[in-house]
């Protein structure tokens, strides 16, 4: 089937007691047994519950893997794909990483005998040049948040592949509606489902979706022992949520468009960083591995205080974290979502204290571009 009806009908089944076109949430924490060491497939909620299972299902049919598990949050969910090494192995990283991912690598999992090395994974060269005796993964970000930079999957998967490495791609931004790394190569994809999955902002979630049976094993383990799955009514909210992903993501992404080249043609901006633009850097990669250009847009007002002007005067545009809600959400990065990440690493990766990050949503396109002409005039 196509992926609109994938995604409205694959592990959202009519419940088959009563015909409820939507089944029901099952709050609960335990179930009763009908004898012993015999149940219906479920004992207790840590381990498995009917609608985390069904939306493991639904996530594993969009991305094409053979198997998924869903998490309480995106962190959680990578945390979990990360905890598929051991201590010393050695872990290349895209360099403009979320600074979530940054502050779990460089402050918590080295702890336990983790190495990382940041790498631009936009240079397959870099990366093959980054391969060590003990590396044994390879985690891309495409597009990376909030630099927008995009990487080849397919000639990465290349070099994974030559040298007997796992692949990663967080699929964020994007959704598997506009990007499927398995079909390009990838082992393992994750998602904070929190952003476009959910679409509404009102849940957090994760997932990782995997195509080998010795790692599910492994994250299902891990999934159980940790009791980080999703509960019961958050995997309501995502499927829920994921029964309009293609919709959605058709008008984030006219709308993405539709600011991204407003942005690029105002005189106060000095650069803006979306796929979707021609003068993009990674453009002609983007359009052969994506159907779409998706809505994060970063762009740059040049200092700390036109970056501040902007925001605190966006009236529509709302001021906060996290980002793929139906309604625009805007941010600096610098402050606010890469704020773990140490100054000079910043500054490296090309998040500057003028860069701003927007998340369009599914408004009416033309009050977004008033909105932000009206805040733009007043730096």
């Amino acid at each position: 089937m196509g992926f609109a009806t994938d995604a409205i009908h694959v592990g959202q089944e009519p419940d088959p007691t009563t015909g409820a076109i939507v089944a029901p949430i099952y709050q609960t924490s335990t179930y009763v047994q009908e004898a012993l060491g015999q149940n219906k497939g479920y004992d207790y909620a840590r381990t498995a519950q009917p609608n985390r299972r069904a939306l493991e299902r639904t996530m594993t049919r969009l991305e094409g893997g053979e198997s998924a598990f869903v998490f309480s949050t995106g962190m959680a969910a990578i945390d979990a794909m990360f905890r598929l090494l051991r201590p010393g192995d050695h872990t290349i990283v895209s360099q403009a990483v979320y600074g979530g991912v940054y502050r779990l690598t460089t402050q918590l999992l080295t702890h336990f005998g983790l190495e990382f090395s940041f790498v631009d994974t936009a240079n397959a060269e870099a990366v093959t040049a980054a391969i060590r005796p003990n590396t044994k993964m390879i985690y891309v970000e495409t597009p990376t948040n909030p630099t927008m930079i995009i990487t080849d999957i397919a000639k990465i998967a290349a070099v994974a592949d030559a040298h007997k490495l796992t692949l990663a791609v967080d699929n964020t931004f994007l959704s598997p509606y506009f990007q499927q790394p398995i079909k390009l190569g990838a082992h393992i994809v994750v998602h904070s489902m929190t952003k476009y999955l959910n679409g509404h902002s009102d849940a957090t979630g994760g997932a990782v979706i995997l195509t080998r049976v010795a790692d599910a094993e492994k994250i299902y383990f891990l999934q159980r022992s940790t009791g980080a799955g999703l509960a019961p009514m958050d995997c309501f909210l995502m499927s829920r949520g994921i029964k309009t992903l293609a919709v959605r993501m058709t008008q984030h992404n006219a709308n993405g468009m539709a600011i991204a080249r407003y942005l690029e043609d105002h005189p106060k901006v000095m650069s803006v960083l979306y796929p979707g633009l021609p003068s993009h850097p990674g453009h002609e990669i983007a359009r052969r591995q994506q159907s779409g250009f998706g809505a994060m847009i970063s762009f740059d007002v040049n200092t700390l205080d036109a970056a501040r002007t902007l925001l605190n005067h966006v009236k529509l545009c709302s001021l906060a974290e996290s980002l793929g809600g139906v309604e625009t959400l805007i941010s600096h990065p610098a402050t606010m979502t890469h704020a773990s990440i140490p100054p000079e690493v910043r500054e490296q990766i090309g998040i500057t204290d003028g860069l701003v990050r927007i998340s369009v949503g599914i408004e009416d396109a033309e009050d977004l571009l008033e909105d932000l002409d009206q805040a733009l005039d007043k730096i």
